[in-house]
């Protein structure tokens, strides 16, 4: 039985690893940290009474590692750096859900979390846990950099068309929606139920995202060009689920038909992306709660146009699901696992 322990386990991306992983045939939580007073699970998430029997408290990484053999840091970002060195150099493997290594170059992650790297030798070391791309990488990594939930939705969108050299790199619009559980489980003013509820629907970061560095960083590579992004996220009065709408402008001739088959073939073997019909398009309410990415799309050949759409859980595809679907891989286990 592998040992698991979930750092950061009171926040909702922590809650959903925990729904994941116990359901898992192959591993055993053994540790559950938050920076909280001592706290039985079960009185934290009355769903998991009779379930799991274990307290969560503020715990030490050197106290995880002791009785873990592999580390989920569900941590705020620019506090997961603080950790995860601690327990690589005690042997642990760790996949970490924040941004904290997922921005190769220091000085992008420096600019945009405004905060000085205090790690950046594992910046190049950590791989970029998209399992669609990177999976060979992913096998033999200690250190996961779990994609964000934006990324995660618009880089399995635009992949086909980029790496197959079929788009306009100066001209990719992204246009998302977000369910209110991507802000985290800290209160807010801006995230209280009178705020989000019935007629309320806002973008906000309009084009200056934390995620854009992200998306950047590895549609650039996909495409072998420098691609900077025009991105605006917005946030839509439901729990949980993300739907992206992406513009490609196309250089090459093409027809919606002969896309699908692109995107068919590109993601084949894929179990855990659906490339559907011509016609259909994503809803949030078929992914919600699952670790599927779910891609529809309309091309637009009179104008060179391409709307990519894809739906994803933003806490399960987008955070604690992906990031399970990661441990199983580099440990071998079906990628279903638990999933």
């Amino acid at each position: 039985m592998l040992k698991v322990g979930i750092m950061g386990s009171s926040g909702f991306a922590g809650e959903e690893l925990i729904k994941i992983l116990f359901r898992h045939p192959e591993v055993k939580i053994t540790a559950l940290a938050a920076k909280i007073e001592k706290i039985h699970v079960s009185k934290m998430y009355p769903w998991a009474k009779v379930m799991l029997d274990l307290d969560c408290f503020d715990m030490s990484a050197d106290d995880v590692g002791k009785i873990s053999d592999v580390v989920f840091l569900a941590l705020p970002h620019k506090v997961s750096m603080d950790f995860a060195p601690a327990l690589l150099k005690k042997g642990k493997k760790v996949i970490d859900l924040s941004a904290d290594f997922r921005i190769k170059d220091k000085a992008v992650y420096e600019k945009w979390y405004e905060i000085k790297h205090e790690c950046p030798d594992y910046l190049k070391k950590a791989v970029y846990g998209l399992p669609e791309l990177y999976r060979k990488e992913i096998k033999t990594a200690d250190l996961i950099a779990n994609p964000g939930c934006y990324p995660t939705s618009i880089i399995l969108g635009c992949g086909p068309l980029l790496k197959n050299k079929m788009v306009d790199t100066n001209y990719i619009i992204c246009d998302s929606k977000s369910g209110v559980s991507g802000a985290g489980r800290t209160p807010t003013q801006a995230l209280m139920f009178t705020e989000i509820a019935v007629n309320s629907f806002r973008p906000y970061k309009v084009n200056f995202h934390r995620h854009m560095p992200e998306i950047d960083q590895e549609l650039s590579n996909l495409a072998d060009a420098k691609i900077g992004v025009n991105f605006t996220p917005h946030l839509v009065p439901m729990e949980r689920g993300i739907l992206s709408t992406i513009y490609l402008k196309l250089n090459k001739k093409l027809n919606t038909k002969e896309a699908l088959n692109i995107y068919k073939d590109f993601y084949k073997g894929e179990y855990f992306v659906r490339v559907l019909e011509e016609g259909v398009l994503p809803d949030t309410k078929n992914v919600a709660r699952s670790n599927f990415c779910d891609i529809g799309m309309q091309i637009f050949p009179e104008k060179s146009l391409a709307v990519v759409m894809t739906a994803i859980d933003n806490l399960v595809k987008g955070a604690s699901g992906q990031a399970v679907q990661n441990m199983n891989i580099m440990y071998g286990f079906s990628e279903k696992l638990g999933l």
